[in-house]
């Protein structure tokens, strides 16, 4: 069974291992509970839709650009979190994204306070987690976006790395693009086929 103290090592050794940037995970995404995988899910989905690669195995990298999905609880492993962020930047990640559940959400306040100057964005879990993630002091900021939108976290994940990388950026527009050409699908069909043929049905 793999223990706390188990995980810590592994970040340390990973720090200390000093790999090229091109083997190691660019974006990290936690959650403080496999509870939240569900929300955080979309993350994955936006990484993977732009070309992202999940990286699982630190020996055995994908080329391109990837990234990392661990559950780190502030409140019960708050070692664990520490050790991950305190890490991170060793690691080789340019961006966390964090999410945080329950109305004392502290994962991506502290890993933010912890990693910085790498970019955290936080991702409310649930609607009460919202004040929380956004309540960050002056001097120690966050970018959040609205509960449960995890997809969007991803894409600003994205758009951080992208600002020094033309093909990612392009990606990134060819998305926006494909997902602004399913929108005029939906209108054109509603238009012409009727407002009960796209209606879900009622119970």
């Amino acid at each position: 069974m793999t223990t706390v103290s188990d995980l810590i090592d592994l970040f340390e050794t990973e720090a200390a291992a000093d790999h090229p940037p091109d083997e190691t995970p660019d974006v990290g995404v936690i959650m403080g509970s496999d509870s939240d995988l569900d929300v955080m899910a979309g993350a994955h989905d936006a990484l993977t839709d732009l070309g992202f690669t999940e990286l699982t195995d630190y020996d055995d990298p994908p080329t391109g650009y990837t990234f990392e999905s661990w559950v780190v609880s502030a409140h019960r492993t708050p070692a664990l979190m520490d050790a991950y962020a305190r890490t991170a930047a060793a690691r080789g990640l340019d961006v966390i994204i964090a999410g945080a559940g329950g109305k004392s959400a502290d994962l991506p306040n502290m890993t933010a306070s912890l990693a910085y100057p790498i970019p955290v964005v936080g991702v409310p879990v649930q609607e009460k987690s919202v004040s929380s993630v956004i309540g960050m002091p002056t001097g120690a900021p966050i970018t959040a976006v609205d509960a449960g939108k995890s997809y969007n976290a991803g894409l600003a994940a994205a758009q951080f790395l992208a600002t020094d990388d033309p093909t990612l950026a392009d990606r990134l527009r060819d998305l926006q693009a494909a997902r602004q050409e399913g929108v005029a699908d939906v209108s054109a069909r509603l238009h012409s086929q009727g407002t009960d043929s796209l209606r879900s049905p009622q119970n």
